[in-house]
């Protein structure tokens, strides 16, 4: 095969940016709200203590930040057995990484994007050994060609398909032809759908609504980050890293507490102050600065 042409033409994207703090990005919700805002890309262990995080920009896609995220997760913990994601993970880029790393991925079940009254795509059934799609009518669809994208295309005989009973449930094409795309990890997808059946998986899975989902549960409710009061990354990041910190200590002390049933000996969280005084002297320190040279004018005190 030739390789593709290189593109000549430069596409450009319009994108807003908020005036008032443009680290920000546009957020559209359910197709409805529009409004700029910022994304916690996070990572939890089964108990619910928070591992990693990343914040972007709200028009920044989940999977985009995904590679980073579980590499943070491996530097400072270790690699983990299972990944449990949503729906947003559920890519073959994605996938590939999680089986690159011998990590088992647990996802959901994901509804087709055909319309309705159309067949599926796994009504199709895919030869791997002479790389082609077997319709339900046992014809053959052939690989014609990889777009730029990663996509396998095959096609079906118009001379066929044209007299087909099922075309009508089959292909809108007005040159009578079914046209199928596979990305060349697709088998990584499968794979993983495979395992979505598994006891194992299913258990994984099932624990997200109790640990991440949690996590940002309190983050909203019980840490008022349900908005931001802050602007710019950089500040937002100081802060999602002191809530989380925050919440991991309470959980860490509610543990003992349980454990001992009863008053528990703070020498044992001694390793996690250390670590939160690496975070304030890493983000404080440069605000702090800022605030003696300007003048602390202004100080609030709440009870959460």
């Amino acid at each position: 095969k030739k390789p593709l042409k290189k593109i000549k033409k430069i596409k450009t994207k319009e994108v807003k940016v908020s005036k008032t703090d443009p680290d920000s990005g546009m957020l559209n919700k359910n197709g409805k709200e529009k409004i700029f805002a910022y994304s916690f890309h996070t990572a939890c262990d089964k108990n619910g203590f928070v591992l990693g995080v990343k914040v972007t920009a709200a028009n920044i896609h989940d999977s985009v930040m995904f590679q980073e995220v579980l590499e943070e997760v491996e530097k400072r913990v270790r690699k983990p057995k299972a990944i449990a994601v949503d729906a947003g993970y559920k890519n073959p880029y994605i996938l590939k990484t999680i089986f690159d790393r011998q990590i088992i991925p647990a996802v959901p079940y994901t509804r087709p994007k055909t319309k309705d009254g159309f067949m599926k795509k796994h009504e199709f059934v895919y030869d791997e050994y002479y790389d082609c799609y077997i319709c339900p009518q046992n014809e053959i669809l052939t690989y014609v060609t990889t777009n730029r994208e990663g996509y396998r295309e095959y096609k079906s005989n118009p001379e066929k398909c044209k007299n087909c009973p099922l075309r009508e449930k089959c292909t809108q094409s007005k040159d009578y032809t079914k046209r199928i795309f596979r990305h060349i990890w697709e088998g990584y997808v499968e794979e993983a759908e495979h395992l979505r059946h598994t006891p194992y998986c299913k258990e994984v899975y099932e624990r997200r609504k109790e640990t991440i989902e949690r996590v940002f549960a309190d983050l909203k409710e019980k840490h008022g980050l349900r908005w931001t009061t802050l602007r710019g990354k950089e500040k937002l990041s100081m802060q999602a890293m002191l809530v989380f910190a925050a919440m991991n200590l309470k959980k860490m002390a509610l543990w003992l507490w349980r454990k001992g049933k009863g008053p528990f000996d703070i020498s044992k969280l001694y390793p996690l102050f250390g670590v939160l005084k690496k975070i304030l002297s890493r983000y404080i320190q440069p605000l702090l600065s800022v605030l003696r040279k300007q003048g602390l004018k202004f100080c609030f005190v709440n009870k959460l």
